[in-house]
């Protein structure tokens, strides 16, 4: 930012100015809608030569419209989407980035706790270690989307921070590109969390996630810890369960057991126990207790912070032990899940018995695991949280 102006002496000017005083929220006038974007930025703090450059440019980009009312459902399995993203290829990509950039790895977990397994499994997944990181003009894709109504609450902030970014000379209007809904870099961050996290690893007094891999992973970093990354502490282990009756109605997020309760009750772990028997530990099926078997710790949660879809955050943990070590998991013999016709029935039934399962979406998300669970253990099934055509049946 070059400079800022009396906020009494911006306010005054917006309120002397009738387009300014008209400007939408959202909608409405395009333009319109920018000028008071721009009076935002200037109120803000940031100066107007900046503002005006930053949004000069810009315009609606009707592809992003497109990929933000066409979203894909996440559908894959947890063997599916895990066998695919965690493959040969990115395992020996992943390796040779941890030994490249080694002594920012170090310095990244000595002064934010995060491993570089952690990180580099989130480089990993998230662009192919910077190799496909989106080509949508980021201004226009935060503009387009904060301009429509659907949710302004998110990306207004966003095309705020992103002017801010410009003062900053870290992003470019024209030609800064990233994915459709504005994450920007290596490791797709939004701008907001770029500025609060932002962290100029290789020294040229600036935060370029796009061309930096130090940049990229200190900032990273610095984000993780500021979801609450515990140091020290495992996020995911393969579990083995014993032969026999087995509690698996314990099972799910948020049951309030510890990795001793797991351990008394003779879970077993093929790559070496945790040490501190009193970490919570929640058991998790991704695809039924015929499957692979996890326990997840309490840093697990920053990867549903990081990504909300359970699929996507137990691979993206899983893939990080492998980084770390960790033998590829026991795929055992899981049964055929339900398609997308039957899923939504599923939870219709579902939500007949009084349940909540959010929307009627066909996706196998938390709230309909947590109601498959409960009605597993009233039909005296093992209550794993995994839906097939026989609970659909009884149902």
């Amino acid at each position: 930012m070059t400079s800022k102006f009396p906020l009494a002496l911006v306010l005054a000017s917006l309120a002397a100015s009738p387009a300014l005083a008209q400007a939408p929220a959202c909608g409405g006038n395009f333009a319109q809608f920018l000028e008071g974007v721009k009076a935002e930025a200037i109120a803000s703090g940031v100066s107007p030569d900046v503002a005006q450059a930053a949004l000069r440019t810009v315009s609606v980009d009707n592809k992003v419209l497109s990929r933000d009312r066409a979203q894909g459902v996440f559908r894959q399995t947890f063997l599916e989407f895990s066998r695919r993203s965690v493959s040969a290829n990115r395992m020996q990509v992943g390796a040779q980035k941890m030994k490249q950039f080694g002594e920012v790895f170090a310095r990244a977990e000595a002064e934010y706790g995060v491993p570089a397994a952690v990180i580099t499994a989130f480089w990993g997944l998230e662009t192919d270690f910077g190799a496909v990181q989106g080509d949508f003009n980021t201004m226009n894709a935060l503009a387009t989307l904060a301009h429509d109504c659907r949710r302004p609450e998110l990306f207004r902030p966003q095309l705020l921070a992103a002017i801010e970014m410009v003062g900053h000379g870290d992003l470019d209007p024209t030609g800064t590109t990233g994915a459709w809904a504005g994450e920007v870099g290596q490791v797709q961050m939004l701008p907001r969390d770029i500025i609060d996290h932002g962290v100029d690893g290789d020294g040229d007094g600036h935060v370029n996630l796009k061309t930096s891999s130090p940049d990229a992973i200190l900032t990273a970093a610095k984000h993780i810890n500021g979801l609450g990354w515990r140091a020290g502490e495992p996020w995911l282990a393969e579990v083995s369960l014993p032969e026999g009756n087995f509690p698996f109605e314990k099972s799910g997020l948020g049951q309030g057991m510890t990795l001793s309760d797991w351990t008394a009750l003779g879970v077993s772990f093929p790559n070496g126990a945790p040490t501190t028997q009193n970490l919570p530990a929640d058991l998790l099926f991704p695809q039924g207790r015929n499957g692979p078997a996890f326990l997840a710790f309490p840093n697990f949660s920053i990867y549903l912070e990081w990504n909300q879809s359970f699929i996507y955050t137990v691979s993206a943990a899983y893939f990080a032990t492998r980084l770390a070590g960790a033998k590829p998991y026991d795929a055992g013999n899981p049964g055929d899940g339900l398609g997308d016709v039957a899923m939504k029935q599923l939870q219709q039934k579902l939500v007949a018995l009084g349940h909540d399962v959010g929307d009627i979406d066909g996706i196998l998300g938390g709230g309909t695991r947590a109601a498959v669970r409960a009605e597993q253990l009233r039909l005296g099934l093992p209550a794993d949280g995994w839906p097939d055509q026989d609970l659909l049946n009884r149902l």
